[in-house]
C-alpha cells in the first residue's frame, strides 16, 4: 500500500510538467504564428464587416475548426452562425426654416429608422436650441434619450462636435428587424448655425434600408459528465478593413486587434480536442462586428441560456507584453467574480500571473465581447496584454504581424490553457456576476 501511495505521489508531482510538455507538442509556436499571419495578411483586406475580406477570414476559421474536429452548434448545418442586421443609411435630408432651405452640409439626422419621414412644428415635438454655455455631450445624450421627433438648432461653437456626428452618420446605422417599426418614429434633425425659428419649419428625410448578413464562426467540443454546463472561449475576428492610406498602405490588418485573440481560440480548440478530457461543454467562437457595435457577441449570447454558461474566456489583443512585463496578462472585471483567482491558482508554480485591469477609466469590461453575457450574470471576462493607454498602433494600418511580440502570444495562450483546467473539468465554478 505504501509503495502504491508513493507512485501516486510521484504521478501528482510530475503532472504539471507533463501537461506543459503536451501543449508544446499539440500547439507549436510555428502553428500559432501561421494562424496570425494568415488572418492578418493583406489577402484578408482588414476583415471589415460586410466585406469579402471577412468572408475569407470566416472560411479560413471554418477550415481550421473542421481540421480540429469540432462539432457545429446545435441546429447549425456548418460552423457559421448567420444572422442579419438592417443597414439604415441616409440618402437625403431636406430642411426648410421660415421658407429658407438649409444647405445639406449643415444638417445631420440621428435616430431615424424609417425609409421616409416628414414632420413640421404641428406634428412633432417642435424645435429647441442647444445652450452654447453648457457641455455639448450632456445635452446631446439628453436629446437622444428623449426619443422625440424634433428639430435641434446647434450653435457654431459646437461645429466640431457637429462635424463628428455628421461623419459618423454617413455610414448609417444597423438595427434589428423589429426596430424598423417602432411605436413612434423618432428623429433628431440637427441644424448647424441657425439661431431661431421665427415662424415654421419643415423636415423631409429618406433612408435606404438594406438587409445585411453577418456570421459568427463557432465550433463545439461536447462535454462528458457535465455536458449541459458551457464554457466559452471567444475572440472577435473582424477589424476595420480599408482606411485612408498612410505611406501607401491602406489595409488595417488588425494583427493584434484581433488576429491574436482569434488565433488563441483556434489554438485552444486544437489543444482541448486533443486532450479530450473536458467534462463541461466547450464552445469556441470567433465573433463578427465587434468594431461596429459588438453585434456578433450580442447575437451569440442571446441564443444561450445564461444560466447554462459557467464561464467565458474572451481573448483580445495579446500581441505585446503587458504593463506588468513578460509572463503577465490582465483580466477585465477581475473584482466582479473569483474567475481570476481560479485562473491564478491553476498557474501555481508557473511564472505567469494574471492581474486586475489597470485601465479602469477605459471601461474595458463593458467595451468588449464579454459584455452581453456578463450583464446576464455570467462570469464573462476579457483577457488581454495590450497597453491601451500608450498603444500607438491600435486602429491604424501599422497593426501588422511584424509589430507583434510573437513569444508573448504563445506564452499567453499556454497560460490560458493551463489556467482553465479546473473550470473545464468541473472542479471549479466561478461565482456569478450580479445581473445588470
Amino acid at each position: 500500500m505504501i509503495k502504491h501511495l508513493r507512485y501516486a505521489a510521484l504521478a501528482l508531482l510530475f503532472a504539471g510538467p507533463v501537461s506543459a510538455q503536451d501543449i508544446n507538442k499539440i500547439v507549436t509556436k510555428d502553428y500559432v504564428d501561421g494562424l496570425i499571419k494568415t488572418l492578418s495578411s493583406d489577402e484578408m483586406e482588414g476583415r471589415a464587416t460586410f466585406t469579402p475580406g471577412i468572408d475569407r477570414a470566416a472560411t479560413f476559421i471554418e477550415a481550421e475548426f473542421k481540421k480540429i474536429g469540432l462539432k457545429t452548434l446545435p441546429d447549425q448545418k456548418d460552423y457559421r452562425q448567420t444572422f442579419y442586421k438592417y443597414q439604415v443609411k441616409p440618402t437625403s435630408a431636406e430642411v426648410t426654416i421660415d421658407g429658407k432651405a438649409i444647405p445639406a452640409e449643415q444638417v445631420v439626422v440621428l435616430g431615424n429608422v424609417a425609409a421616409d419621414l416628414t414632420f413640421d412644428q404641428s406634428n412633432s415635438a417642435g424645435w429647441t436650441k442647444m445652450d452654447p454655455e453648457k457641455p455639448f455631450m450632456a445635452q446631446y445624450r439628453a436629446l437622444m434619450g428623449s426619443k422625440k421627433q424634433q428639430l435641434v438648432l446647434v450653435d457654431a461653437k459646437f461645429a466640431n462636435f457637429f462635424g463628428q456626428l455628421k461623419n459618423r452618420s454617413k455610414g448609417g446605422s444597423y438595427v434589428n428587424e423589429k426596430d424598423l417599426k417602432p411605436a413612434t418614429a423618432n428623429a433628431l434633425v440637427m441644424v448647424l448655425t441657425q439661431d431661431t425659428v421665427a415662424k415654421d419649419f419643415k423636415v423631409a428625410v429618406k433612408n435606404n434600408i438594406t438587409k445585411m448578413p453577418l456570421f459568427n464562426v463557432a465550433g463545439v467540443l461536447p462535454g462528458k459528465s457535465r455536458a449541459k454546463e458551457i464554457v466559452v472561449f471567444s475572440g472577435h475576428y473582424d477589424h476595420l478593413g480599408i482606411m485612408p492610406p498612410v505611406d501607401g498602405d491602406s489595409i488595417a490588418n488588425g494583427a493584434d486587434d484581433n488576429a491574436t485573440g482569434t488565433t488563441a481560440v483556434i489554438a485552444l480548440a486544437k489543444y482541448y480536442k486533443k486532450l479530450n478530457n473536458n467534462e463541461r461543454t466547450l464552445i469556441f467562437v470567433a465573433f463578427t462586428a465587434e468594431e461596429i457595435g459588438g453585434f456578433g457577441a450580442q447575437y451569440f449570447s442571446h441564443q444561450l441560456n445564461p444560466d447554462d454558461v459557467t464561464a467565458m474566456f474572451n481573448i483580445e489583443m495579446i500581441g505585446k507584453e503587458s504593463k506588468f512585463g513578460k509572463n503577465a496578462a490582465f483580466i477585465t472585471g477581475f473584482e466582479r467574480s473569483d474567475f481570476g483567482n481560479i485562473l491564478q491558482k491553476n498557474l501555481k508554480g508557473s511564472p505567469f500571473t494574471f492581474h486586475p485591469d489597470p485601465y479602469l477609466e477605459q471601461n474595458l469590461f463593458y467595451r468588449s465581447d464579454n459584455a452581453t453575457l456578463a450583464a446576464l450574470g455570467v462570469p464573462a471576462h476579457t483577457i488581454s496584454t495590450d497597453q491601451i493607454d500608450t498603444d500607438k498602433l491600435y486602429h491604424t494600418v501599422d497593426d501588422e504581424y511584424s509589430s507583434l511580440a510573437t513569444e508573448n502570444i504563445y506564452i499567453t495562450i499556454k497560460a490560458i490553457a493551463q489556467s482553465a483546467t479546473s473550470i473545464i473539468s468541473g472542479a471549479d465554478t466561478p461565482t456569478r456576476i450580479p445581473k445588470q
